[in-house]
């Protein structure tokens, strides 16, 4: 009977999510109400308040949905990298890139980052912050998978060089979600392009 409901409880969950995602990405974060994304995902809007305490909090449970599918497609590249270094790093990264609108807009980043800044104590910009350590982890296995293999010189650092792959990675995003005219392609192309002398320093 536990597992019924907890199943329940995921599909309302993920109704909620789904529901929200499209309203935002169809109208705006700020022009939609709660009680819209409950009419949507067919819930009251008290059942809607057992679930997500605000709006703020909404968003940020659907950033999370994003990089926890984003980190099951990391998982998958590091089973089997790539053999080349570079092609390793624009597989993965480019993985993150293209999936990030998948559920959310640039306006919607925008205003998920703003709220992590704004509100860096509560429990979803908590959660934001460890996606993207984890994030971060990713490609630093990256690098430590490769240089076990022998593609990457022995004496470089993985966890020190990942974490400034990513922190550039992520750099980037913000300019990319501040900016409504760059493609994601634009993004991809630049990124893989600065790290491109990255990867020829490394080669064993």
């Amino acid at each position: 009977m536990t597992g019924l409901r907890e199943k329940q409880k995921a599909a309302r969950t993920r109704r909620i999510l789904e529901a929200a995602a499209q309203l935002f990405r169809q109208v705006g974060y700020g022009a939609v109400h709660i009680e819209d994304i409950a009419r949507a995902a067919e819930v009251s809007v008290g059942t809607f308040y057992n679930y997500f305490e605000t709006k703020g909090d909404l968003l940020l449970a659907i950033v999370s949905m994003e990089v926890e599918e984003v980190l099951d497609f990391g998982k998958t590249l590091l089973a089997d990298p790539p053999p080349e270094v570079r092609q390793a790093l624009s597989r993965l990264i480019g993985g993150y890139y293209d999936h990030s609108l998948v559920y959310l807009s640039k306006e919607m980043w925008r205003t998920a980052m703003a709220i992590t800044i704004e509100a860096p104590a509560t429990r979803f910009s908590t959660r934001f912050t460890e996606l993207d350590n984890m994030l971060t982890d990713q490609v630093c296995a990256l690098l430590a998978e490769l240089q076990r293999r022998g593609d990457i010189r022995p004496d470089i650092d993985p966890r020190a060089l990942g974490e400034v792959i990513f922190n550039n990675l992520n750099a980037m995003f913000i300019e990319f979600v501040k900016d409504e005219a760059m493609t994601l392609p634009d993004l991809n192309e630049r990124v893989a392009r600065q790290n491109a002398p990255l990867a020829a320093l490394i080669l064993r």
